[in-house]
């Protein structure tokens, strides 16, 4: 059932229903544009448009059908309707009659799919949050499991200082609070509710568009109608909010992809998020992280595509914006996804902390510490580091350790270091010396871990 037929003495092409419909995606706002009919159709009752009898029908059918919808058992795939909104009001009209075609009164599908989207997006956002937490907690819990391994930090992929490996993953759990903290940000932006903005000019029924958006759970309605239905930033953020976790997720793969490496060994990642090789069968690929990765740039290309869609669009609507709709609904399964995937590896990867620290101390990653030793001793720091430089070159000459070299080494480079520089260099030293909030201290660490464990629990409850 065309909504807009009464103009044209002919249907549409099949070609251009090709690139014209849009039901075979925009159908899971079908809950959200059942819920807004139910109180457009209050609205319109208070106006005197629907007397009481008609409203009652008009609800109570729209409550049945919403039920089909949340069930999964309205056939969507064989119906010939160009969207949700024509979908919907043909399986009204069907039912109802007449009456049915009144629904429409006063609304476009302009403020009405702005309204759909702006519900579907708000109603993901809360599971969207939780995923969130559910890998901070799931990074929590393997620090708590290994609160006293040490790994290589790395600068340019070269190894640089030693960190616990709860350090590396309360790194990615402030990330993750960050993309929490955008989702709720959003959600505040989000909650406006355009109904009643008609298709640019408002309405000239008098509906009560305050009441409106309570009933539909917004905070306010839209101020304005020509932003109500012409503006799509908040679909833009969504997918920005989106484009910058999975960016954190994505390099989160990346570290531990490295970390199961045969040349780093640092840890096995479980066999449910692995596979195998079709032809080596020693096999087993990170393939779960892979993807992960390989997901991220799908989402931006979402983001970047909506941006470019949307930059030279004139007031008001126009038909360009159906297109906010496909990518960021993949947008949105591909975070859920991605989040849902990386709790599951987190949960089933195995620390190898011998071989952790084993190659945290390799690499010369005390030489900072060699140097600040010196400024200890009145040397200034660039000639400090100036002379642990050359203890390094030393130490490479002759297939050493820094904490390997003889005093008499030592003090042939420089001769105020003396015995006491053993301990600097030491891992533990060098790990527990940095006690300055956010450093690798021990204690510090730990202390921050459980300060998080409880934050988790007030964010989540």
């Amino acid at each position: 059932m065309a909504l807009w037929g009464g103009r044209f003495q002919s249907g549409s092409s099949d070609m251009f229903k090709q690139v014209n419909d849009s039901l075979p995606f925009d159908y899971v706002m079908a809950s959200e544009d059942i819920w807004g009919s139910i109180v457009w159709s209050r609205a319109l009752k208070e106006a005197g448009v629907l007397n009481e009898n008609e409203q009652f029908q008009l609800e109570s059918s729209l409550n049945a059908l919403k039920k089909q919808a949340e069930a999964g058992t309205l056939d969507f795939a064989n119906s010939p309707e160009e969207d949700i909104h024509s979908f919907v009001e043909a399986t009204l009209t069907a039912e109802l009659g007449d009456i049915a075609r009144k629904l429409h009164t006063g609304r476009s599908r302009n403020d009405q799919v702005a309204t759909d989207f702006r519900l579907w997006c708000r109603s993901h956002l809360a599971s969207l949050r939780e995923d969130c937490l559910n890998v901070i907690s799931a990074l929590l819990k393997v620090a708590t499991r290994h609160e006293n391994a040490i790994i290589p930090g790395y600068t340019h992929l070269q190894r640089a200082q030693p960190v616990y490996f709860a350090h590396w993953c309360l790194a990615y759990v402030e990330m993750l609070k960050r993309d929490v903290s955008r989702i709720e940000d959003l959600q505040k932006r989000l909650n406006q509710c355009p109904l009643g903005s008609g298709a640019l000019a408002g309405t000239t029924f008098p509906v009560d568009r305050d009441k409106i958006a309570a009933e539909l759970g917004f905070d306010s309605p839209c101020l304005n109608s020509l932003d109500a239905v012409s503006d799509r930033d908040f679909v833009l953020e969504l997918l920005f909010n989106a484009s910058t976790s999975m960016m954190h997720l994505s390099r989160m793969a990346e570290d531990l992809i490295f970390y199961n490496s045969g040349e780093a060994g640092f840890l096995q990642l479980g066999d449910s998020v692995t596979s195998g090789s079709s032809l080596m069968p020693q096999k087993k690929n990170p393939d779960a992280l892979e993807l992960m990765r390989g997901k991220c740039g799908r989402v931006f290309g979402n983001l970047q595509a909506l941006l470019v869609t949307m930059k030279g669009l004139p007031l008001a609507y126009n038909k360009d914006m159906q297109e906010d709709k496909e990518g960021a609904i993949d947008s949105v399964n591909q975070w859920h996804i991605c989040l849902c995937i990386a709790v599951e590896v987190l949960d089933t990867l195995s620390l190898n902390e011998e071989r952790c620290r084993a190659a945290a101390q390799q690499g010369y990653a005390n030489a900072t510490e060699l140097a600040d030793y010196l400024v200890a001793k009145g040397i200034p720091f660039r000639t400090a580091h100036d002379i642990s430089g050359q203890a390094v070159v030393f130490a490479i000459s002759r297939g050493k350790a820094l904490e390997d070299l003889t005093i008499a080494e030592f003090q042939a480079i420089n001769d105020k270091i003396e015995e006491d520089v053993y301990p600097v260099l030491e891992l533990e030293s060098v790990l527990n010396k940095r006690n300055v909030l956010g450093g690798t201290n021990k204690e510090l660490v730990i202390r921050a871990l459980y300060v998080e464990l409880e934050k988790l629990d007030q964010l989540v409850g």
